[in-house]
């Protein structure tokens, strides 16, 4: 049986996490975590990079932005889904932290799932 492939989820909305991971986990394994502090931890915690990020941008410690930048420079290759409801100043900052795809929230879970198997499919 193939291995699922790993996502990593990023929201500081508890309800967020909880319905994307419950969507999600019909085809991925998914991890999560609750700001971009601990995001950074999982992702240097973990042996098994993740395959794919998705990240909120406004989030307290460290912003969506600042986890994008970051991960970038750690795992360039590794494809990151930018969310959002906060307009236009957040989706330029995600834009030049080389986010691959943003989505306005509130978004169509069916959008969320051409993104993450558009930017998988284009990673292989």
């Amino acid at each position: 049986m193939a291995q699922k492939p790993r996502i990593l989820l990023v929201d500081d909305s508890e309800v967020t996490v909880a319905g994307l991971k419950s969507f999600l986990d019909q085809k991925y394994e998914v991890f999560t975590a609750c700001n971009g502090l601990e995001c950074l931890r999982v992702f240097e915690q973990n042996e098994k990079q993740p395959d794919l990020v998705i990240t909120d941008l406004v989030m307290p410690l460290i912003s969506g932005v600042g986890v994008i930048s970051f991960l970038k420079e750690q795992s360039p290759q590794t494809p990151i889904i930018a969310m959002t409801g906060w307009g236009k100043e957040p989706i330029a900052l995600a834009k030049e932290a080389k986010a691959d795809k943003i989505l306005m929230k509130p978004f169509d879970l069916e959008d969320l799932d051409q993104s993450v198997s558009g930017l998988l499919s284009a990673k292989r």
